[in-house]
């Protein structure tokens, strides 16, 4: 595939804090997933998300198949980590798998 190729064929959307907190507000079946270390995520992360550091994420995204088909949110601390995860997803087969850009510093709700 060429480079302009691999560009447009990005199976996931890069989406601000403020499309975030409709995504979570709108659906109750959304999995957030936070794929920075555990350390960073017991500092401070969005509520109800799940963490699989993003260098885990392809031996464990069996135990995501359930949310195939649903909103999945990903992010780290500037985006590019949980880029490279929502790269992943899609390529397993995830349908609806939004990048939250600029990280968590973007997302405009409290922490946990």
């Amino acid at each position: 595939m060429s480079f302009l190729g691999s560009l447009f064929n990005k199976k996931y959307e890069n989406i601000d804090g403020i499309k975030v907190n409709n995504i979570i507000k709108n659906n109750r079946d959304v999995l957030i997933l936070d794929v920075r270390t555990p350390g960073e995520f017991g500092s401070g992360h969005i509520p109800k998300s799940k963490n699989i550091p993003v260098n885990e994420l392809s031996l464990r995204v069996d135990s995501l198949d359930l949310y195939k088909d649903e909103d999945v949110i990903v992010y780290c601390a500037s985006g590019m980590r949980s880029a490279s995860a929502a790269k992943i997803l899609s390529k397993y087969g995830f349908n609806k798998v939004y990048n939250l850009s600029g990280g968590l510093g973007s997302y405009k709700g409290k922490l946990k």
